[in-house]
């Protein structure tokens, strides 16, 4: 310790002579910030991030990498304007550097001016330092893709003025401060692929981005802001119904898939400005719904709702998507010539209707089928047509039902 102190007096004192008086020089408070920051972190073999960070460097603010200054003005007894750092990227994100290892400082709340902080992947440990919750500049914050564990600090949520948080790919555990998703001006919220678990609170703020898929929550669909364009809450324990998404019209992006939800599929998802809807692996059933108009997607479009218990017949509503799936449920009677037309037009490029109980699948006659979309519907109550074998390995090798279940069909039964 007595070491770094030491250092610590010659790095000021060599830039009190190396700056005279007149001209513009960092804060010696952030200077001070920066060595101790550095003192926590090291480079990664085959990363030299902090090669450039030496006393010897005459002006940090334009040779540090990863620091930006400013000039921030000064009150006349406090002496000439400082630069003040106001944004920070520890490491450098290029994919060829493996990063940063240690841990984070709680000496980052001496950069008062700080309105952005980045620290890029690699092995970096530890605790998010609750002492940035006093940095009231801070807009950005994204300490993604590294091994930062304990809880989400409480005093995040006393930011007032930050706009993305994304604290994705770490082992963070713990639960979402409800605070938190109340900051009047958040923007932008990614919490994906940690160890959180715990209820949702409500989303009280206007967000527009909000990503907390492979994580632990639990419980049902908190009440949310209908200015979300992207929700997902992929690979959790949440459960209930999708009432709660009904009245998100904003929505670009949805992906539910992979938790325990119930009840039908709401009608009002099935829109062509909801470009990816992601459904799959749930408990939903019902019928597909049936809009009273049909719904011209458009070109990238997604729909998944594989892997539930719908049922009933397929009605056209669907025809328009680029990649439709709609395997392993229980959905009966002849796939709908619009759906065919789709395929032949190049326009539906994945059709997966395999492991359900369909009766026919209207072919052109006479028509050659193109290959390059891949249709598969093996596992019906068909016999799949020739040129409908690109099916994925998980889809099997049987082609065709047992005849007792799509006898148990004419009868009105589904028992497998």
């Amino acid at each position: 310790m007595a070491v770094t102190h030491l250092l610590l007096l010659l790095l000021l004192l060599f830039f009190s002579i190396a700056y005279p008086s007149h001209q513009q020089h960092i804060s010696t408070v952030d200077l001070s910030a920066l060595i101790a920051i550095k003192s926590r972190l090291a480079d990664l073999p085959r990363s030299n991030f902090f090669s450039s960070w030496t006393p010897a460097s005459p002006d940090p603010c334009s040779t540090f990498s990863g620091v930006t200054c400013a000039l921030q003005p000064s009150s006349p007894t406090t002496g000439p304007p400082l630069l003040r750092v106001i944004s920070l990227s520890l490491g450098t994100g290029l994919a060829d550097s493996p990063g940063l290892i240690g841990s984070l400082s709680p000496a980052l709340s001496s950069l008062s001016a700080l309105t952005q902080l980045i620290l890029y992947p690699g092995i970096v440990s530890g605790p998010i330092p609750p002492q940035l919750g006093s940095l009231k500049s801070l807009r950005v914050i994204s300490l993604t893709n590294n091994r930062l564990t304990g809880p989400i600090p409480d005093s995040l949520s006393t930011l007032p003025n930050l706009h993305t948080l994304d604290l994705s790919h770490n082992h963070l555990s713990g639960s979402l401060p409800p605070a938190l998703t109340k900051l009047p001006n958040l923007k932008v919220l990614v919490l994906a692929s940690n160890r959180l678990s715990a209820e949702l609170p409500p989303v009280s703020t206007q967000l527009l981005h909000l990503d907390l898929k492979q994580n632990g929550f639990s419980g049902q669909l908190p009440l949310l802001p209908p200015s979300l364009r992207y929700f997902s809450v992929s690979e959790n324990l949440l459960t209930g119904t999708l009432d709660p998404i009904v009245l998100l019209s904003e929505l670009i992006y949805l992906d539910l898939s992979m938790n325990r939800f119930v009840g039908p599929v709401p009608e009002s998802l099935i829109r062509c400005t909801l470009s990816t809807l992601l459904l799959q692996r749930n408990n939903l059933s019902g019928g597909i719904p049936r809009p009273s108009r049909a719904v011209d997607y458009e070109e990238g479009s997604m729909v998944d709702l594989s892997h539930n218990l719908l049922s009933g017949e397929l009605s056209p509503v669907l025809a328009g998507v680029e990649m439709l799936f709609l395997n392993n449920n229980r959905l009966i009677g002849i796939v709908p010539a619009e759906y065919v037309d789709s395929v032949y037009r190049g326009s539906m490029k994945t059709l997966y209707l395999q492991h359900n109980y369909f009766t026919g699948f209207p072919l052109r006659p006479g028509s050659i089928f193109p290959g390059s979309p891949a249709v598969c519907l093996s596992y019906n109550c068909v016999v799949p047509p020739i040129g409908l074998a690109t099916c994925p390995l998980s889809a099997g090798v049987q082609l065709l039902r047992p005849a007792y279940q799509c006898e148990n069909l004419k009868n009105g039964n589904i028992n497998e």
